[in-house]
């Protein structure tokens, strides 16, 4: 297989070398099979932790969705970042906030411009979203996805899964794509990702689930990988 993750550009690569030197290394641990392409790939968020950990040691051709705030110029990913990140997710005070990111958005901004994320929205351009997501499945991409529902900050036991990536499940239904669903879980006090065995898509299908139902146990599941 190509492998699309030397992709990415020579400049973005040499950014990363230089954060190994900083953030170190995670071990990933599989349950079942190793992730190849064309999977979804559904974590916990642990604020950055999490991304950057996937993005600088795995070895898999990746894609990522992100707010859409962070993928529309430095003064809306500032905005984002000093009021919903760090403000009401991290509860930091708003004032340190916004002093903190006048030097980290600019260098956060520089990164997920090198990610090349998959902006999600909140309202009917989501449906971009998703005709972006199918075509990077079809070039043999892993999109990895943070659903968890954040609103008290980023938790150890996940309080649940917001269940807008199922409507990708859906779509991807619709064209025969039986794709594998990994569900994994960072830990990062020890630096640690935890990738569950695959399901895939038409095994998931054959429970007849509601949306609600399959995000639930899809979360349950993420939620059981942290506790090993």
């Amino acid at each position: 297989m190509e492998n699309k993750k030397l992709k990415r550009k020579a400049w973005f690569r040499f950014l990363k070398c230089i954060m190994r030197l900083f953030i170190g290394k995670t071990k990933f641990t599989y349950l079942g099979d190793e992730i190849i392409e064309n999977g979804i790939i559904l974590s916990n968020h642990e604020g950055t932790k999490a991304p950057l950990a996937m993005e600088l040691y795995s070895n898999i051709p990746l894609r990522f969705w992100g707010a859409y705030e962070m993928n529309s110029g430095l003064i809306k990913l500032y905005k984002y970042q000093t009021r919903i990140y760090y403000h009401e997710k991290k509860h930091w005070n708003l004032h340190l906030a916004r002093l903190f990111c006048l030097i980290a958005s600019p260098l956060t901004y520089l990164f997920y411009k090198g990610l090349n994320l998959i902006a999600t929205y909140r309202d009917t351009r989501f449906r971009k979203t998703l005709k972006e997501s199918l075509v990077s499945l079809e070039k043999g991409y892993n999109l990895v996805i943070f659903p968890e529902v954040s609103d008290k900050g980023y938790l150890k036991e996940l309080e649940g899964f917001h269940n807008g990536f199922i409507l990708l499940l859906e779509q991807c239904q619709k064209r025969n794509m039986n794709i594998p669903i990994y569900v994994t879980y960072f830990k990062k006090d020890v630096k640690e990702y935890i990738i569950d065995k695959p399901i895939y898509l038409n095994e998931l299908i054959e429970l007849n689930l509601t949306r609600d139902e399959i995000a639930k146990k899809l979360c349950d599941r993420c939620n059981e990988l942290g506790r090993m």
